[in-house]
C-alpha cells in the first residue's frame, strides 16, 4: 500500500475506474471558471499523483467539463474581481503570489508522471485553455472553441506558460495570432493547428477520451512517466544533450521488469499485460 496522500477535492469531482482518474470541472451553471481554491486543490492533486507514481492505482488522467463546456477561464467575480482590489490598493506582491500560483498548475501537470488527456467540448478559455494546452493530449468537439483571452482583459499573452507552450504545439506563428489576438478557434481549425489530437462528437467526447487514456493506462507505466518527462526537459537541450539523455532513459527502462514482460509475451504470440515496476 502506498503512503502517498489520500485524494480527495471538494472543488471539482474526482473519480477512479479502471486505473484512469476523471477530473470533471463542475460548476456547469456558469461555464466551470476557475476559482482561487479549485487553482490549489487541482495543482495539490496533480502533486499528490506524482507522490503516489504511475504505476499506483492511477496510471492515467481524464480532466473534462461538466455541462457541454471545458472551461470559461478564470471566476469574473471570485478572481478578477479581487486582482482588481489587489491592483487598486497597490498590493503587487498579491498579484504577483496569485500568478505564480495559478502556475504552479502547470508545474504540477507537466510534472505529474501519468499521461492527461483533456475531453474539451464548448468553451475553453482563458486558463481553460491553458489547462488543456498543458495536457499531454487534446481531444475536441466541432463545436469547442478555443481563446487564450488574456489581452482582452489588458494582459500579457505570457500567462501560465502559455509563451513557451503552446508554440510547440501549434508552431509560433499561431501561438502568436492566438496571445495577440485572443481570439477563438473553432474545433477544425484547432484541430487543423494541431492543438487536438483528434475531433469527436460531444455524446462521443467523454467515451473516447476514456478509451484513449485505458489505453495508456494498459501500457508500460513507468515507460509512459519517462516519454512525458524526457518531452518536458528535452524542450531546452541540443540534440547531443538529448541523445545522452534518452540512452539514460532507455537503460533505466531496460532494468523495469515490464520490458521482460514484453519481451517474453512477444515470444509466446501473446499481448504483455504490463503492471507498472
Amino acid at each position: 500500500m502506498s503512503d502517498a496522500p489520500e485524494i480527495a477535492p471538494s472543488t471539482f469531482r474526482w473519480e477512479v475506474a479502471d486505473r484512469v482518474a476523471t477530473v470533471t470541472l463542475d460548476r456547469p451553471e456558469r461555464k466551470n471558471p476557475i476559482t482561487f481554491e479549485m487553482y490549489a486543490e487541482l495543482a495539490a492533486t496533480f502533486r499528490a499523483l506524482g507522490a503516489r507514481g504511475p504505476g499506483d492505482g492511477v496510471r492515467a488522467v481524464v480532466v473534462t467539463g461538466a455541462g457541454g463546456n471545458f472551461c470559461s477561464g478564470g471566476d469574473v467575480h471570485e478572481i478578477i474581481g479581487p486582482l482588481v482590489a489587489m491592483q487598486e490598493r497597490g498590493d503587487a506582491g498579491g498579484l504577483l503570489r496569485f500568478t505564480r500560483m495559478t502556475g504552479e498548475l502547470v508545474r504540477a501537470m507537466r510534472a505529474c508522471p501519468q499521461p492527461i488527456v483533456a475531453a474539451v467540448d464548448g468553451v475553453c478559455a482563458g486558463a481553460g485553455a491553458i489547462v488543456a494546452m498543458a495536457s499531454d493530449l487534446r481531444l475536441g468537439t466541432p463545436r469547442s472553441r478555443v481563446a487564450f483571452l488574456f489581452v482582452r482583459v489588458g494582459l500579457s499573452g505570457a500567462d501560465m506558460g502559455a509563451c513557451a507552450l503552446l508554440p510547440r504545439i501549434v508552431g509560433h506563428g499561431r501561438a502568436s495570432e492566438l496571445l495577440y489576438t485572443g481570439r477563438f478557434m473553432d474545433g477544425a481549425e484547432a484541430e487543423r493547428w494541431g492543438f487536438y489530437n483528434r475531433l469527436a462528437e460531444p455524446d462521443t467526447l467523454l467515451p473516447e477520451a476514456m478509451a484513449t487514456a485505458r489505453a495508456l493506462a494498459s501500457g508500460p507505466t513507468f515507460a509512459h512517466a519517462m516519454t512525458k518527462r524526457a518531452l518536458h526537459q528535452e524542450w531546452a537541450m541540443g540534440i547531443d544533450e538529448a541523445i545522452e539523455a534518452e540512452a539514460q532513459t532507455q537503460a533505466l527502462c531496460m532494468q523495469t521488469r515490464d520490458f521482460a514482460r514484453a519481451y517474453r509475451a512477444f515470444v509466446q504470440k501473446r499481448t504483455p499485460e504490463f503492471e507498472g515496476n
